[in-house]
């Protein structure tokens, strides 16, 4: 009994430390779940703290449309109590918008189908606040199979700030549109560079300027306004402006629409490292501004070409400017001038060279002078002018012109010569008078308008005016008509009228002839003027006019005596051809034989005879062929010849003679002479006269040459020798066939018919003749004779 008792007794002790220790590793096990859940408790406040402060609030959308969602959600809604199913969301004028609750259907019916995420912005009824909705679906931890999370935020102040934003962005963008639109109308080219100083934008001037197809094409290619464009070219000016941060300006040539051009570049740094450019065209300023200097060099360079001093003072009463006749004028040095001397230094060396009047008050004299600066009429021209009278006679006339600016404008012309000159004029017009009142002719000048201005003695006496009719001025018209009556023809009186218009208005000079009713006669002239009058002249040629008339009448008597001088000529050479022709036909007949032989010198007086007759008849043809047509132009015989023929005709003709005196007789005819229209045998009758002048002018042994040729307009015949030749005198009477008939070169005598004869036969075809000698040099006769 004692040992059951004893193994009861370990029994029961066993079992006691095992109780014991399940009941420690119980208490173990729940110290640490209640450690555990204190922990969880801790993180699942700490959870909802972050809930209760989060922006955003979790609502659960079950697949049935039950929502599980806090009560301060249910505020934001609006709703109260909080809604259970989706559909409550919009009850009526509360909760969110029944189209705003439709969308959102459709964004959770697409998030539990194809688990696609959402955001959707709604609107409260009812209040201003503006809610985000982002969706997605439900973890498994929410026990919501199929389900979806929606996180809710309050966007009612990231709203407000959009569309504050949105609101200034339009502004800004408005304001970017109208600087974009007024950089685009612009008429200057206008830029913006990137920080790597490369065209990022230009506008529609650019682009015109550089030949671009557009802006886009003027960026991509990058197409510079300026030549040159190089890191040391005009893009210099950007890179210091982007560098230094301050605006750059620099004037640049530039090619525009194939025009030289002077650009002034504008480079403006930006804040976003870029720089912003412009340009301005200053060609036509630099132009107006070259052509100021140019004007204001032209301007002084004239003003020294005056013979009139001139200075000019600025504002300060400092000389700005003088010309050199003024220095000359109040001798001043330039080594003084160069110091830019002020007016009244400059009145003090007037006067200490002795220009200037002398006053007793100096200095008060100055201090008008000096109110000359501010002297200036609004309502003048705001010039001064003096005269002064220098010592020494000199005379002075100074006008003082007061300046825009302040400064004042002195002109000193020297006028003792014009004081002289007006002088010597009153005296000069005391002579005129004097001379007029004493000339042979009558003379009347009369101004533009007509009236009678001056007249002399010998005027007025002669058409018998009285003085007080004349000292009224009459007008020509007056005048003629009471002058009318000391006419032989009173209707010649329009005459005076007629002349002093065409002087006074007209400007030209003319002149005529009138009778007077006693007698005489009188030549008129009207000449114009320099002033603009008209002088009108009349001379008495009485006397002139009757010698006139006796001239006439012995001119008239002398050409009839002419006439009948040449009628008894052409009788005489008529008369002269009967008995020569008989003489002629005898010697022939003896020559032949018809009365026997003849000795040897019978034969040679017989071939005298013949060569005798021949000579006189040739003569006798001269003096009628001259005599003939009284002067006239011979009549021609006209038609198509071969004046080649024609020349050797004449050379033929010549031969005799030429080898009687043994000359050396040289014939050129050209194949160019060819053919021309005329009269063969006239022409014919030239050449022979011509070389028969030749063979008298050259001695034996000489030599002679005939040459012809021609061209498309006419034909030319030239004779020459190398005889004794002709003075002037002779060679200038040669064709004259009235000259006395002169002994020739070769010491036979000679009537000089042949070269006038010739020259008549020459101009008769439209020709002319042409003759060369000199004294022991020969003689050249060309004849040139138009084809047509």
């Amino acid at each position: 009994m004692i040992e059951v008792s004893t193994w009861g007794s370990v029994t029961a002790g066993i079992f006691l430390a095992a109780l014991v220790v399940v009941a420690i590793y119980m208490l173990y096990i729940g110290l640490r779940a209640r450690r555990g859940a204190a922990a969880t408790a801790a993180s699942n406040a700490r959870l909802e703290a972050l809930l209760a402060a989060a922006p955003a609030l979790a609502m659960v959308v079950r697949t049935d449309g039950r929502v599980e969602l806090p009560e301060r959600l249910a505020d934001w809604f609006g709703l109260s109590p909080a809604p259970r199913y989706l559909a409550d969301l919009s009850a009526g004028d509360r909760g969110i918008d029944a189209a705003d609750l439709a969308a959102l259907n459709e964004d959770i019916a697409a998030a539990q189908k194809a688990g696609r995420p959402f955001s959707r912005a709604v609107r409260v009824q009812g209040s201003a606040r503006a809610l985000m909705i982002h969706g997605g679906r439900a973890p498994l931890a929410l026990q919501a199979p199929g389900g979806v999370v929606l996180w809710v935020f309050d966007a009612t102040e990231s709203h407000s700030e959009i569309a504050r934003l949105s609101a200034e962005s339009a502004g800004a963008q408005a304001a970017f549109d109208a600087l974009t639109g007024l950089i685009e109308a612009a008429p200057l080219p206008m830029w913006y560079r990137g920080a790597d100083l490369r065209l990022a934008m230009v506008n529609s001037a650019y682009v015109e300027a550089v030949e671009g197809a557009d802006a886009a094409d003027v960026v991509r290619r990058g197409l510079e306004l300026v030549e040159g464009s190089g890191m040391g070219g005009p893009l210099a000016n950007a890179v210091a402006a982007r560098d230094s941060e301050t605006t750059q300006m620099q004037a640049m040539p530039a090619t525009i629409r194939g025009a030289r051009r002077m650009l002034r570049v504008h480079d403006v740094p930006l804040p976003t490292g870029g720089v912003a450019g412009f340009a301005v065209d200053i060609e036509d300023l630099e132009q107006a501004r070259g052509g100021i200097k140019r004007f204001g060099d032209a301007q002084r360079a004239m003003l020294d070409r005056l013979s009139a001093g001139v200075v000019q003072f600025a504002a300060d009463r400092t000389m700005v400017f003088c010309n050199q006749p003024f220095r000359r004028l109040f001798a001043m040095k330039a080594e003084w001038l160069s110091d830019r001397p002020e007016f009244d230094r400059v009145l003090e060396r007037m006067r200490e060279a002795n220009r200037l009047p002398e006053v007793r008050d100096f200095p008060g004299w100055k201090a008008e002078r000096r109110e000359w600066f501010h002297a200036a009429d609004p309502t003048l021209d705001g010039a001064i002018e003096e005269n002064w009278h220098l010592p020494g006679g000199v005379h002075l006339r100074v006008v003082a012109q007061p300046l825009p600016d302040g400064g004042l404008l002195l002109i000193f012309e020297d006028r003792t010569e014009q004081v002289q000159l007006a002088s010597a004029r009153d005296t000069l017009l005391r002579v005129r008078t004097a001379t007029f009142d004493n000339l042979y002719e009558a003379l009347g000048v009369f101004a533009a308008d007509g009236r009678l201005q001056i007249w002399n003695n010998k005027f007025r006496a002669l058409w018998g005016f009285e003085e007080a009719f004349l000292a009224t001025h009459p007008r020509v018209d007056a005048l003629a008509e009471a002058a009318a009556g000391k006419l032989a023809n009173p209707a010649r009186a329009v005459l005076i009228g007629d002349l002093v218009r065409a002087a006074t208005v007209e400007r030209q000079q003319r002149g005529g002839r009138v009778a007077f009713a006693d007698g005489r006669h009188f030549e008129f002239a009207a000449v114009p003027l320099p002033d603009g009058n008209g002088l009108f002249t009349m001379l008495d040629i009485s006397d002139s006019r009757r010698i006139e008339r006796a001239l006439r009448d012995r001119n008239e008597a002398l050409e009839a005596a002419d006439r009948v001088k040449t009628a008894f000529v052409a009788n005489m050479s008529y008369e002269l051809r009967t008995p020569l022709t008989s003489i002629s036909g005898f010697a022939e007949m003896l020559s032949a034989g018809y009365a026997g032989p003849l000795s040897a010198d019978a034969d040679g007086y017989v071939a005298a005879i013949l060569e005798s007759v021949e000579r006189l008849g040739g003569l006798v043809d001269e003096v009628l062929d001259l005599t003939q047509e009284d002067g006239k132009a011979p009549r021609l015989d006209i038609r198509e010849i071969d004046l080649v023929r024609v020349a050797r005709l004449a050379a033929q003709a010549a031969q005799p003679a030429m080898k009687r005196k043994k000359l050396d007789f040289a014939v050129e005819i050209m194949p160019s002479t060819g053919m021309i229209r005329g009269d063969a045998d006239r022409l014919r009758q030239v050449i022979e006269h011509l070389l028969k002048h030749a063979v008298a002018g050259t001695p034996e042994g000489g030599r002679i040459l005939l040459h012809t040729d021609g061209n498309a307009a006419s034909a030319r015949i030239v004779v020459s020798d190398d005889g004794t030749g002709m003075d002037a005198a002779a060679v200038g009477r040669a064709f004259d066939r009235f000259a006395q008939p002169d002994v020739s070169r070769g010491g036979e005598r000679a009537l000089g018919l042949g070269l006038p004869l010739a020259k008549q036969f020459v101009e008769a075809h439209g020709g002319t003749i042409d003759l060369v000698s000199e004294p022991g040099e020969g003689t050249l006769i060309t004849v040139e004779v138009p084809r047509r």
